[in-house]
């Protein structure tokens, strides 16, 4: 057995819970385990718990309290915001939907939901950058449109959207306009204002909090249906007993998150920079995405002449872990639907993977695991 610690390059599909963190939601799940809805003591004291975090979340977004929602991650989240908007929309007569055609497995699967119930689904094209133009959402916007839904930042090339412009262009025709800020929330802090979206999602795993709790920023004045029906949580439109220890650890990691941002893109951005060098020697290799508006932590690579599916249990054999896209398709076999909008072939998307560093990586880390790269693609090369 391989007792090496494994390099783990992989903190866009989940990262570690921060031990801070953790010490904080413990009390919560033995000591303080009421439920937040029951009117005695206990449930009384996880109710404070939870408008604490709900506080905290505002106040680091830039919402108000009464704006912030609880759900149990980025799924559901990305789920309530295009169904519950597009079903409320749906009684001024508004059938279409604009959704980019990058967005993650859960938005598009609620398209693909509401296309099979009527809506009109329109999907916004990106450059080869993998970035999403405004004026291919402006000339697809009319007063027919529902909701449009653009994410921040992909979670495959780490390419960040022009979301402010859009939400403003979206704001003339009376739609609603929904981020999903999954990717973006662990490297740039949020400001609901500043982003202009009426609705907005993120989840905790992302940036060292627990896994299975998220939230949905809905604005105040924002007509939206219930996805959870059940009983009156969340001012009755998610029911649920709500997740104490996660709503606490997603608070505490968020607070944590912000006010190590500086620190952290520089970290990171560093560690990108020297793991490219340390494979600069290497030909055939190209970064897919927008270079200048790209995440710090987030590098897609296309390898030429290495399928990727015997790359990765190549990289995993020699302890290191990387992915080939996002984690929630990685069963499946077809070519990332990202790379093909952006042009690449399907061909050319099988030779593809995603690099994504974390905080807690080393230089050391960071040189190894190019060494293991260039000698793993070197080996595989030489086979074909």
């Amino acid at each position: 057995m391989n007792d090496k610690k494994t390099i783990y390059l992989d903190h866009a599909a989940t990262t570690p819970l921060d031990p801070e963190v953790f010490e904080k939601m413990k009390p919560y799940f033995c000591e303080l385990f009421g439920n937040a809805d029951s009117p005695h003591g206990l449930g009384r004291k996880s109710m404070l718990a939870v408008d604490g975090a709900r506080d905290t979340v505002a106040r680091l977004i830039g919402a108000k309290p009464s704006e912030v929602y609880f759900t149990s991650g980025g799924t559901e989240s990305d789920n309530w915001a295009i169904l519950g908007g597009a079903y409320a929309k749906k009684r001024e007569g508004k059938t279409r939907i604009l959704i980019s055609s990058i967005e993650h497995h859960a938005a598009l699967s609620a398209a693909e939901r509401l296309e099979k119930e009527g809506f009109i689904i329109d999907y916004i094209p990106v450059n080869e950058g993998g970035r999403v133009e405004p004026t291919a959402v402006k000339e697809r916007l009319d007063d027919s449109v529902a909701l449009v839904c653009v994410m921040a930042a992909n979670n495959e090339t780490g390419a960040i959207q022009p979301v402010r412009e859009i939400a403003e262009l979206v704001r003339n025709h009376g739609a609603l306009f929904f981020t999903d800020c999954v990717q973006l929330a662990p490297y740039r802090k949020l400001d609901v204002q500043e982003l202009g979206a009426d609705l907005l999602s993120f989840s905790a795993h992302k940036f060292f909090g627990p896994k299975g709790v998220g939230v949905l920023y809905i604005r105040d004045g924002v007509k939206m249906e219930k996805l959870v029906g059940g009983g009156e949580q969340e001012r009755g439109l998610r029911g649920g007993t709500l997740n104490v220890p996660s709503v606490v650890g997603l608070a505490a990691a968020y607070d944590l998150a912000v006010r190590g941002l500086d620190e952290t893109e520089k970290k990171l951005a560093s560690l990108k920079a020297r793991f490219l060098n340390g494979i600069d020697a290497l030909g055939g290799v190209a970064v897919n995405g927008d270079s200048e508006n790209a995440l710090p932590a987030v590098l897609n690579l296309r390898i030429e002449g290495v399928e990727n599916t015997a790359f990765l249990f190549n990289m995993d054999l020699q302890g290191v872990a990387i992915a080939a896209g996002s984690a929630c398709a990685s069963a499946s076999v077809k070519p990332s639907h990202v790379l093909l909008a952006m042009g690449l072939s399907e061909s050319q998307a099988k030779t593809c993977v995603r690099i994504s560093f974390g905080k807690d990586n080393t230089e050391a880390e960071i040189d190894e695991a190019a060494k293991i790269f260039v000698a793993t693609v070197n080996r595989l090369r030489a086979l074909n």
